[in-house]
């Protein structure tokens, strides 16, 4: 996995190759009942309440904790480009999707790609200021997102996609 923090561009990258075609892994990302199977890492775990995986669509879940934390978020599509890429904005918001303007949001771009059956995604996440990338990073999004792929090489493993 290559992770760059981008302090002068406002940005977090994150290139991962995985060892499954492209159509499993677009399906890993775009369809809840897999994405609630490896989104939040573990014991944390992703519960969709609703999603609508189109443009103006959402994906509105919780990440529940063992302890019975529970953060909502929120998803808005902007513009999705079937097998290919998708851009998003996500928020913190709570259980009804009303945005939380205490937390920072960001625009990502996720993009895919397939060679030999192994699929690369890229994701470029956007901030609006230094100060919001830096409280991603202090919130420990890097180890956080680490696992969640951890969760996704087991998925794609499996017969689940």
């Amino acid at each position: 996995m290559d992770f760059v923090i981008d302090k002068e561009n406002k940005q977090l990258r994150v290139t991962r190759e995985f060892a499954a075609p492209l159509s499993k892994v677009w399906a890993a990302y775009t369809q809840s009942e897999l994405l609630d199977q490896w989104w939040a890492p573990k014991p944390w775990k992703a519960n969709t309440k609703e999603m609508e995986f189109k443009d103006g669509g959402h994906w509105l879940y919780v990440m529940a904790g063992p302890e019975g934390e529970k953060h909502w978020c929120r998803e808005d599509f902007q513009l999705i480009k079937p097998m290919k890429s998708f851009k998003a904005v996500d928020a913190f918001c709570d259980s009804s999707g009303k945005v939380n303007d205490e937390f920072p949001k960001s625009t990502w771009v996720i993009e895919f790609s397939e060679a030999n059956d192994k699929t690369t995604v890229k994701i470029e996440m956007q901030c609006e200021t230094v100060t919001d990338l830096e409280k991603y990073i202090e919130m420990g999004f890097r180890e956080g997102f680490t696992a969640a792929l951890g969760n996704l090489d087991e998925l794609l493993a499996s017969s689940k996609v």
